[in-house]
């Protein structure tokens, strides 16, 4: 789904609406709702809206985190196969040595500057993903994420 505008490191956050904005913010009050209700009178039923509030959250954030991890799998699949296209032999042979958050903040970044990139963190330059995304000046953008 490509924007209108580009994407650069300072606007490349992805916000779900349905997630962020709706389901977290509306399970939080119900919870907090049902807190204060079952405070004032602690009967059982009170208590299990509670507790039914603590699973629906507990639902919503593990589906969140299933949908993070295959994507994060997706991402170092496809980063694996676009460096052993695109690196010299000597480099791409160390693919294996980059961490999942280098293949993440690497996937921004366009062909010609990769290797030059790789190198970097090989050599541990780039203590967090965002460190990374820092460094990239032909960014490529990803508007298909989770």
């Amino acid at each position: 789904m490509a924007d209108a505008k580009s994407q650069n490191y300072s606007n490349h956050t992805r916000w779900s609406i349905l997630h962020h904005f709706i389901a977290q913010p509306l399970i939080v009050a119900t919870f907090v709702a049902a807190t204060m209700n079952a405070w004032r009178e602690p009967t059982v039923w009170n208590l299990w809206i509670v507790i039914f509030t603590v699973a629906l959250e507990a639902l919503a954030l593990s589906a969140r985190v299933m949908a993070l991890t295959v994507q994060n799998r997706v991402i170092r699949l496809e980063m694996r196969l676009r460096l052993r296209e695109v690196l010299p032999v000597p480099l791409a042979a160390r693919i294996g040595e980059l961490k999942l958050r280098h293949l993440v903040g690497l996937r921004f970044a366009g062909d010609a500057e990769l290797p030059k990139l790789v190198e970097r963190c090989l050599a541990g330059e780039f203590a967090r993903t965002s460190d990374l995304k820092k460094a990239i000046t032909d960014w490529q953008p990803d508007w298909l994420r989770a």
